[in-house]
C-alpha cells in the first residue's frame, strides 16, 4: 500500500510539530520554580531583601542558558534560526556606554520571554499535547478497550455502544491536530524572532551593511576587471597592431619596386594600422589608464591634461593615495568633464581641483564653455552621477546657458 506523497508530507511535519511543542515545556517552565520559591519565601517571612536578589541573579544567570537552548530548539527542529545579537562591548564602560549596550542587547526581552511568556507557553504546548494523547487515545479505542476488566469496559462503554463516538471524536482531532501543532508552532517562532533575536531595526541595518559591504565587493571585482582588460589589450592586441604598422611601413621602406598601387595599398593599410593604434591607445586610458594604477591620481590627471586640447590648469592636494575605485570613478569624472568642455561647450580653458579634506575627496571641473548641461537629460553626466553614486558620492552640476560650468563630485575615500 502506497501512501499519497501530500499525507506523507502532512504526517512528518505533524510529528515535527508536535515534537517540537514537546521539547518546549521544560525550558518554558525552568524559571517558574525561581518566581515560585522567591513569591512564597517573601509571602511567608517577609524578607525580600534576601529572597529578591538571590531570584534576580538566578534568573539573570538562566536567561543566556534558556535562549542559547531555545535557538537550539528552533534551529534543530523546525529549521527557524533566530539570530545571536552580538553587540560590540564598548572599550570604555561609561554610563552613557553601558545604556547604549543594554539598548542593543535587550536582556529585559529575554527575560519577559522566559519570566513571564514561558508558562504561558507551555501552557498552550500542553494543551496541544493533550489534544494529541485524546485523538490517539479515541483513534484506538477499540484495541485499548478490550485490555479493560469487563466491568469497568462496560461502565465505561455502555458495552461498545459508545466507541464509535470515541473513534470519530479521535479521528477528527487527528485531522485537526497537524494545523493546530502548525499554527501553534509558528506563532512561537515569531515570537522568539521579536524577543530573542534582533529588532526589525537591528536586523535592517544588518541586511543595509551587508548590501554595503557586497556592493563594494562588486564595484571592486568590477574595478579589477577593468584594470585586466586593459593589461591584456596593451600587452597584447596593441603589440601586434604595432608589430603589423612596423612590417607595412618596412615593405614600403625596403621594395621600392612594388608596383604603384600595391604599394598605394600598403601606405593605406599602413596608414589604417596607425589610426588603429591611436584609437586603442584611447581606448585603453578609457577603460583605465595604466599610470593611474603605477602613480596615482596625480599623475594620471597631469597626463590627462597635457592631452586636452584646451588650457587646463590643475590643483591636486592629496594626503595619501586613495582606495583603487575611488581614484577611478575620480579620474572619469574629471576625463569625462573636459571631454565635453572641449567637444560640446566650446571652452577655452578650464580649471581641475581634487583635495582631500578628512574622509572626502573633493573634484570640481570648471569651464568658460557655452553651459546648458543638463545631468538629467540622459548623456554621459548621467553615467558620471551614477558612477559616483555607486560610492555613496555627491554629484552636483551647475550649467546655465552662457556658462561657465560648474562640476562637482564629493567621494568617500576612507579605506
Amino acid at each position: 500500500m502506497t501512501i499519497p506523497a501530500g499525507l506523507r508530507r502532512t504526517v512528518l511535519r505533524a510529528q515535527r510539530d508536535t515534537g517540537f511543542l514537546a521539547a518546549g515545556v521544560l525550558p518554558h517552565l525552568a524559571l517558574v520554580p525561581v518566581s515560585s520559591w522567591a513569591g512564597l519565601t517573601t509571602a511567608r517571612t517577609g524578607n525580600w531583601l534576601l529572597t529578591v536578589p538571590v531570584s534576580a541573579a538566578l534568573v539573570l544567570l538562566g536567561t543566556p542558558v534558556l535562549t542559547a537552548v531555545q535557538r537550539a530548539r528552533h534551529r534543530v527542529l523546525i529549521g527557524v534560526d533566530v539570530p545571536r545579537l552580538t553587540p560590540t562591548a564598548p572599550e570604555q564602560w561609561t554610563w552613557a556606554s553601558t545604556a547604549r549596550w543594554l539598548a542593543a542587547t535587550r536582556p529585559w526581552r529575554k527575560i519577559g520571554y522566559h519570566l513571564l511568556l514561558g508558562p504561558l507557553l507551555a501552557l498552550l504546548e500542553l494543551l496541544v499535547l493533550a489534544v494529541a494523547a485524546a485523538c490517539l487515545a479515541g483513534v484506538i479505542a477499540y484495541a485499548w478497550s478490550w485490555a479493560l476488566p469487563t466491568a469497568i469496559r462496560q461502565d465505561w462503554f455502555g458495552y461498545l455502544t459508545q466507541l464509535p463516538a470515541y473513534t470519530a471524536a479521535g479521528l477528527l482531532l487527528l485531522c485537526a491536530l497537524p494545523w493546530t501543532a502548525r499554527a501553534v508552532a509558528r506563532a512561537e517562532a515569531r515570537l522568539a524572532l521579536g524577543l530573542l533575536g534582533p529588532s526589525r531595526a537591528q536586523r535592517l541595518q544588518e541586511r543595509v551593511d551587508q548590501l554595503a559591504v557586497s556592493r563594494t565587493d562588486l564595484i571592486e571585482a568590477v574595478d579589477a576587471e577593468r584594470r585586466r582588460i586593459e593589461r591584456d589589450l596593451h600587452d597584447g592586441t596593441q603589440q601586434r597592431l604595432v608589430s603589423l604598422a612596423v612590417n607595412l611601413g618596412l615593405a614600403i621602406a625596403t621594395r621600392p619596386d612594388l608596383p604603384s598601387d600595391a604599394r598605394e595599398v600598403i601606405a593605406r593599410a599602413h596608414l589604417e594600422a596607425k589610426e588603429a593604434i591611436a584609437e586603442l591607445n584611447d581606448l585603453v586610458r578609457g577603460l583605465h589608464p595604466a599610470v593611474l594604477e603605477d602613480r596615482g591620481l596625480d599623475a594620471a590627471l597631469s597626463g590627462l591634461a597635457a592631452r586636452t586640447p584646451l588650457p587646463v590648469r590643475l590643483r591636486v592636494n592629496l594626503e595619501e593615495r586613495v582606495a583603487p575605485n575611488v581614484e577611478s570613478v575620480a579620474y572619469f569624472v574629471i576625463s569625462e568633464a573636459l571631454t565635453n568642455a572641449t567637444k560640446h561647450a566650446n571652452a577655452m580653458r578650464a580649471e581641475v581641483i581634487v583635495r582631500q579634506v578628512g574622509e572626502v575627496l573633493r573634484v570640481r571641473v570648471t569651464d568658460d564653455g557655452l553651459g546648458g548641461a543638463d545631468a538629467a537629460a540622459g548623456t554621459g553626466l548621467t553615467g558620471l552621477a551614477k558612477r559616483v553614486g555607486s560610492l555613496d558620492g555627491a554629484f552636483h552640476i551647475s550649467s546655465p546657458v552662457g556658462g561657465p560650468t560648474t562640476i562637482t563630485a564629493e567621494l568617500p575615500c576612507a579605506r
